[in-house]
């Protein structure tokens, strides 16, 4: 017998939903359960266990994001800042500057999470040491993300990296700043724990700065209104996070998660800040203190940003002032590009080297030619990133040409690259001729 319409077996056999009222409905052999009697009848499930002296063990999803330990569970290990600094010397050159500060900062952070998990310094105490979240101001390929991810990366604790063009203000298409601890939790497998104690690295902060500082009768829904929904969340709060993330899934359940010990890191490139930290600096040297002017280093004005400048440039007061500790970057000279192409684990020249050995090849790079490579990347201004252009540029042919033919698996050849066929292959580039016009 064939049944039309709304039947029974079309409802939900504990609360009588229709299937138009639920979003899941599973059926049986004979009836059906939704979703929402699924939830609760793993809660009395939970409470009995729980009664019974049995903590539940279930397994880690969106929706259950603190039911299932992660990689990043464990006591936390923290190690003097002269070690810290020391192990991201192996990855980042020069930046001696930011690196200690960077070191200082990331120490106290979690050698106060340490004494709390250790119950040497209670949560109750009169003296709350609070956490101190980090600025880098600095060109592009200067190595703030770099750092970042180093660091992170030897504390072995929850690390993402968000970028912060993706976000409006809440209401408005794009993505809310929630999201940010979404990504987090993602990380480190829903372990709420884990990801209260991570790090979270804001890319590009600069470009949520306030579109000017007239007052307009349009809302600047990517800016100002982006700062303003961080401050909470900067500061330490407890936050509602759609675990999955974004505005595409309303009915998923929310995690609430304590922002007080992550720390976060915010970058940006802030192109144009060097006009402003100058504008500041001309105006102090008035009359006698004309001397001063001669101290300065116009070369790098950005060791002398100060939070005065950030607000200047158009970050809103309240968000200046929850990342109080704000480092620079030096922009990259001759000697540093040419240390960043051999001296780093990660070098560059060593990526080549492992690239041409897959295919039996010994790539081998004269100094004459790393200095001239390194010469052209400062003519960029890209900073690092401009030595991965060249070296592509330089060794596109080369790579195209020499990996091993049947016949040629197993010899063993060798590849010298010297300064005469870096300038070959580099004059030879139609980019160069279009820069030399």
């Amino acid at each position: 017998m064939i049944k039309t319409g709304k039947t029974p077996q079309h409802q939900c056999s504990f609360c009588g939903r229709g299937e138009d009222d639920v979003m899941i409905l599973v059926s049986g052999m004979d009836g059906q359960i939704c979703e929402v009697c699924t939830e609760k009848a793993q809660e009395i499930i939970d409470q009995e266990l729980r009664k019974a002296g049995v903590e539940p063990n279930r397994a880690s999803a969106p929706g259950n994001a603190s039911k299932k330990s992660s990689a990043f569970s464990g006591p936390l290990k923290v190690a003097p800042p002269r070690e810290l600094k020391a192990f991201m010397d192996q990855y980042v050159i020069g930046q001696e500057e930011a690196k200690k500060i960077l070191a200082v900062a990331v120490y106290n952070h979690y050698k106060r999470l340490q004494q709390l998990e250790k119950g040497i310094v209670k949560a109750d105490d009169d003296v709350d040491i609070e956490k101190s979240n980090v600025l880098f101001v600095g060109q592009t390929g200067t190595g703030k993300t770099l750092m970042a991810k180093t660091i992170a990366k030897l504390l072995h604790v929850p690390f993402t990296i968000v970028d912060a063009t993706i976000f409006t203000e809440a209401g408005y298409v794009g993505e809310d700043v929630e999201s940010i601890l979404s990504r987090l939790l993602q990380v480190c497998d829903y372990d709420e724990k884990a990801a209260e104690r991570g790090i979270v690295y804001i890319d590009e902060i600069d470009k949520i700065a306030r579109k000017q500082d007239n007052p307009s009768i349009t809302r600047d829904v990517s800016g100002e209104g982006v700062q303003q929904g961080m401050l909470k969340m900067l500061e330490g709060s407890e936050v509602l996070v759609p675990p999955q993330g974004g505005r595409k899934h309303p009915e998923q359940k929310l995690v609430k998660i304590n922002t007080h010990n992550i720390l976060f890191i915010c970058g940006g490139a802030f192109d144009g800040i060097e006009k402003i930290i100058a504008r500041r600096v001309n105006t102090q040297v008035i009359g006698y203190n004309k001397a001063e002017a001669e101290e300065i280093d116009k070369e790098n004005l950005l060791q002398y940003v100060s939070p005065q400048d950030i607000k200047t440039f158009g970050l809103i007061p309240e968000l200046v002032g929850r990342v109080p500790v704000v480092a620079h970057l030096d922009p990259l000279d001759v000697d540093s590009l040419r240390r960043i192409l051999t001296e780093p684990r990660n070098a560059l020249v060593k990526q080549y080297e492992k690239i041409f050995a897959l295919e039996g090849i010994k790539l081998k790079l004269h100094q004459s030619a790393i200095d001239l490579i390194a010469q052209k990347a400062f003519e960029f201004k890209l900073g690092a990133r401009g030595l991965r252009s060249l070296c592509e540029t330089i060794l596109t042919d080369a790579m195209f040409d020499l990996p091993a033919v049947e016949g040629d698996k197993g010899a063993k050849r060798q590849l010298v690259i010297n300064a005469d066929y870096v300038k070959e292959k580099l004059e030879g580039a139609k980019r160069a001729k279009l820069k030399a016009a």
